[in-house]
């Protein structure tokens, strides 16, 4: 029996997803949804808050405020509800319409940017809001996930060692760049081991992270209208881009097999398939993606045909195409330690 007092203690951390039946390709995907917040994004929001309280920044009393695309800020919105803080995530029009009820069914407000800023995107104009929000109100306590570096600890005392117990003759790891943060800790942890493993960062096409022109892009969690502040390029050796209709054919690929995934786990798969391909010899490494997030609040999006042609319209058959079922279901692999 297993019994939890705090909601963010509900967490399965060693289950990956062969992709081999699915893609013809050996590919494990390493689910980080499978807890209560449903997203890798819990492991840098607990650690954040904890580290704030250690450090006294963080009082009762206070209210969290926080700029997301919605994964950190429903994992803020579950990890303050339980320990008794307020929450303020300022996101804008990209939002996924389910991330924003679940935010506010834990008791936060969410605040909608919707003019960009010139130069530096709708990213650019949510960060000067919460600037300013701080600047006037000393109640707001902002943990700043693109520069805090407790961001990128929780990966690596955490994600990276949990893929070493798994994968000790790991070869390549594809990690999402978002705020980096994953790709920074894991990229730190695997340099300090002595078995070499590439590091290779998956962006979005539209993002300026690895110096691409800034461009529209429509789907939340991976890119940035802005570089990074936490991001080291001299810890990646590769970095694919992926434009946003392969993340969602990658999807409806997927979830075809039975498994619904996000966003961000769409562009990774699709970067990692990109990278296996163009690598001769691919086969025999061994090779690990990172899944981000569940697909669950992209039903209204992703998953939405509505949604999809308004967006992305119907050449080549989308969304129809992506509706061909697969011949393999993906097997599972877990821990038995």
């Amino acid at each position: 029996m297993t019994i939890v007092s705090a909601p963010y203690e509900i967490n399965v951390d060693d289950v990956f997803v062969d992709l081999r039946p699915v893609f013809s390709v050996p590919l494990y995907l390493k689910a980080e949804g499978l807890n209560l917040a449903g997203s890798v994004k819990l492991k840098a929001a607990l650690e954040m808050v904890l580290a704030a309280e250690r450090d006294g920044l963080l009082s009762p009393g206070d209210v969290l405020v926080e700029s997301s695309s919605g994964n950190l800020g429903v994992a803020l919105s579950m990890i303050a509800a339980n320990r008794g803080y307020g929450f303020l995530c300022v996101t804008d029009s990209r939002c996924n319409p389910a991330s924003h009820r679940l935010m506010e069914a834990f008791g936060a407000r969410v605040l909608v940017i919707s003019r960009p800023d010139k130069e530096r995107g709708l990213l650019g104009a949510r960060l000067d809001y919460v600037q300013r929000l701080c600047d006037f109100d000393s109640r707001y306590v902002w943990l700043n996930q693109y520069t805090n570096p407790r961001n990128w600890l929780a990966h690596y005392r955490n994600t990276g060692p949990s893929i070493a117990a798994q994968f000790p003759e790991l070869d390549v790891l594809f990690v999402g760049a978002g705020t980096t943060g994953t790709l920074m800790g894991c990229a730190r942890y695997f340099r300090e081991r002595e078995r070499p493993v590439r590091i290779v960062a998956v962006d979005s096409v539209g993002s300026v992270s690895f110096g691409g022109p800034a461009l529209t892009r429509y789907i939340p969690g991976l890119g940035a209208g802005v570089r990074p502040q936490l991001l080291d390029d001299s810890l990646v050796d590769d970095v694919v881009m992926v434009p946003e209709r392969e993340t969602l054919e990658r999807c409806h690929t997927m979830a075809r097999a039975g498994f619904l995934f996000g966003g961000s786990t769409g562009t990774v798969v699709s970067g990692a398939l990109r990278w296996l391909a163009d690598h001769p010899g691919s086969e025999n490494l061994t090779a690990v993606a990172l899944s981000p997030d569940q697909g669950d609040r992209y039903l209204d999006s992703l998953y939405d045909p509505a949604w999809i042609e308004e967006h992305f319209g119907t050449e080549g058959g989308w969304p129809a195409a992506a509706a061909r079922p697969v011949a393999a279901r993906p097997q599972l692999v877990a821990s038995t330690s």
